[in-house]
């Protein structure tokens, strides 16, 4: 029998195809030419009718499928380890996209992927998903790495490190698509980060340029109960109905996470052949949940497995993920047959490539399919001994025992890019360097603006503004109630942008007094008195610097420095941000009004504090001059004169310090 020439022969292997069949081989062989795999047996047979340019003995090994990496943000390997113990919301929006507009360029990009190409690598992933941004850039590094790659480029509906709005991230994507679209390892990708980032209109411009080229389009869905409760609340559906009515499901979707999927959704997600990336290390360290995979395999979805993105994580190990994964479904749901070791691996490999719809190409072991072979040593004390009277025991190994550091050799394509644990495509060293170089200076941005209330503010908030530096102000403790708009017409003064309000404030104290106070404000505003329902509520975060004050008779100027801006967040998240020393909270129904005398504006208060059952009435004002904040004390003098009022029961003070 004449014998046919190729490039790689990998002989006496425990062999796992991951194919239709599922067929194991006990001294099993794969014979490989050019990109593809060739043959696929039992190494006698092989070796009678291949001779290869190099042989790669794999006795004492396990030859499976390369691992399938779901979902993940590669250039985050330079954020590893950077906030970690937080909500998502205080991560995400506290530290990672501060951070990511700050540092987040074009060498960001290709460093961090190269770091995360190493550590996939060493882990015995072959093939992965990625979301990020300059994903042109990703998929340069992703190329000379040697890595097989799906790489979405994200779009938002607000700036992001890379555009300064999702028209421009658009253009950027449909030039990377058309730059790498015919590439033998990149697959690029239309990438909207999530529903709760992105416009019906943005929707519908990914969803047209994902089919006009035939590409996938990845998207996280349904990480939190939270993001299905705001869609609730702000749609009146959860999340797949509303990307369903934008007809996201028209592209080959690949689903990240789906947590807090309801069963309809599931459905929904299956009848469109969506694949789903199952995120299961990232999803517990957020606390978003367990995502139930096992009846979402049931109902015929194609799940995959992922890392998600090493700051979130903090690894890319796949064997980690897939133990895991299999070890959640049958604690949280209280049955040990769940997601069983065999449909375990099956998720990270086969049924990966399926929901990333590339099966066609990777995932398992077979003639015609590209090279993508991990082969894992199985002769380490955690895994042994080795049992021979069930030949699925192998997948029971790959899952319960093996490690990412027992992968020995990887090869990609017909490549190989790691023999003996040496990186071949990869300079390390040299990777590792620029990573801590990078990580030094973000570092040093972090620790600067940690120490500064003005800057973490800034870093999550888009429009806090200065406030007048000089406030004038004073109190008066009332023996009786007023009636506000009869002392005001009595003193012959007219009350415009009058309001009827409900003021929940929440400050923030610190250490250092020189750093100032934090106020959170919720402010419901009322139409009048009679009214249950407010007619608007407004969120407001206040920056107030330290207080230099002069006291004048009637009033107090405080001369600082005050910024504010439409508080975006939770009162939760702010605490859980800042971290300050101490909290109070003053709780406040307030008839507000604004009168001009002798051509200066000043508010009149009328508030009854909650826990003090106490009534007080407010005059204030405030200006950028020392000069004009010297003539309002004065004016104020005369207004409570006017208003029959003497200085005995008058108090200098802020509400929150009557709380001390």
């Amino acid at each position: 029998m004449p014998q046919n020439h190729v490039d790689y022969l990998f002989v006496h292997g425990w062999l796992v195809t991951m194919d239709s069949q599922l067929n194991v081989y006990t001294d099993g062989a794969i014979a490989v030419k050019d990109d593809a795999i060739i043959a696929v047996g039992p190494t006698a047979e092989l070796e009678a009718g291949y001779t290869a340019g190099t042989v790669i003995d794999c006795t004492d090994c396990i030859i499976s499928p390369g691992l399938v990496n779901a979902h993940t943000h590669a250039p985050m390997t330079l954020l590893r380890g950077l906030a970690d113990d937080l909500r998502l919301d205080v991560w995400l929006y506290g530290y990672m996209m501060p951070v990511e507009r700050e540092f987040v360029d074009h060498n960001f990009c290709y460093t961090g992927t190269l770091l995360a190409c190493a550590e996939m690598i060493r882990s015995g992933i072959t093939t992965f998903c990625d979301m990020y941004y300059n994903e042109a850039e990703v998929a340069r590094a992703t190329a000379k790495a040697g890595m097989r790659a799906i790489l979405g480029q994200t779009i938002l509906k607000f700036p992001s490190p890379d555009a300064s709005n999702y028209d421009e991230s658009l253009e950027y994507c449909r030039n990377f698509i058309e730059a790498w679209l015919e590439h033998p390892l990149v697959i690029p990708a239309v990438a909207p980060h999530a529903a709760y980032t992105a416009t019906p209109d943005m929707i519908k411009s990914c969803v047209a340029l994902a089919t006009e080229y035939d590409v996938p389009l990845h998207i996280h869905i349904a990480e939190t109960a939270l993001e299905q409760k705001n869609s609730v609340a702000q749609f009146d559906t959860t999340v797949v109905p509303w990307l369903d009515q934008y007809n996201l499901f028209n592209a080959k979707v690949i689903a990240a996470h789906c947590v807090h999927l309801e069963e309809t959704e599931m459905r929904t997600l299956h009848r469109h052949n969506t694949g789903v990336a199952h995120c299961p290390s990232s999803n517990l360290k957020l606390a978003s949940g367990v995502a139930p995979v096992q009846k979402m395999v049931d109902l015929g979805l194609h799940v995959g497995i992922g890392t998600d993105g090493p700051a979130s994580n903090n690894d890319l190990d796949m064997f980690e993920e897939t133990r895991l994964a299999s070890f959640l479904q049958k604690g949280i749901f209280a049955d040990p047959t769940l997601l069983p070791a065999r449909q375990t691996w099956a998720l990270a490999t086969i049924e990966g490539a399926r929901a990333l719809h590339i099966d066609h190409l990777t995932g398992s072991l077979e003639p015609g399919k590209r090279a993508d072979i991990a082969v894992i040593a199985a002769d380490s004390t955690h895994q042994l001994p080795r049992f021979t009277r069930d030949p699925e025991a192998v997948y029971s190994q790959l899952v319960y025992a093996t490690k990412a550091t027992d992968v020995r050799h990887v090869m990609v394509n017909g490549q190989m890019l790691m023999q003996d644990r040496n990186l071949l495509t990869i300079n390390e060293a040299g990777i590792i360097a620029d990573a801590r170089q990078i990580a030094a200076q973000i570092d040093a941005f972090l620790t600067a603006r940690e120490d500064n209330l003005l800057s973490k503010l800034l870093a999550i908030t888009a429009d806090f503004i200065p406030q007048e530096t000089y406030e004038i102000q004073v109190k008066i403790c009332l023996s009786q109630p007023v009636n506000l708009d009869a002392m005001l017409a009595k003193a012959g003064l007219s009350p415009f942008r009058t309001s009827i309000r409900k003021q929940y404030d929440t400050y923030f104290f610190f250490d250092d007094p020189e750093a100032g106070r934090l106020r959170f404000r919720e402010d419901e505003v009322k139409r009048s008195q009679a009214d249950e329902v407010p007619a608007e509520t407004f969120y407001r975060m206040t920056l107030m610097g330290p207080s230099s004050e002069r006291n004048f008779e009637n009033s107090i100027v405080l001369s600082r420095s005050r910024f504010n801006a439409t508080a975006g967040h939770t009162r939760r998240f702010y605490r859980e941000y800042f971290r300050p020393a101490a909290i109070r909270d003053v709780v406040k129904s307030r008839q507000r009004c604004h009168v001009v005398y002798k051509d200066k504006d000043f508010a009149i208060n009328l508030d009854q504090l909650e826990d003090a059952n106490q009534v007080y009435l407010e005059i204030k004002s405030r200006t950028w001059s020392a000069k004009d904040a010297a003539l309002k004390a004065e004016l104020i003098g005369e207004l409570l004169g006017i208003f029959g009022f003497d200085q005995q029961n008058q108090l200098k003070v802020e509400y929150v310090d009557l709380t001390e």
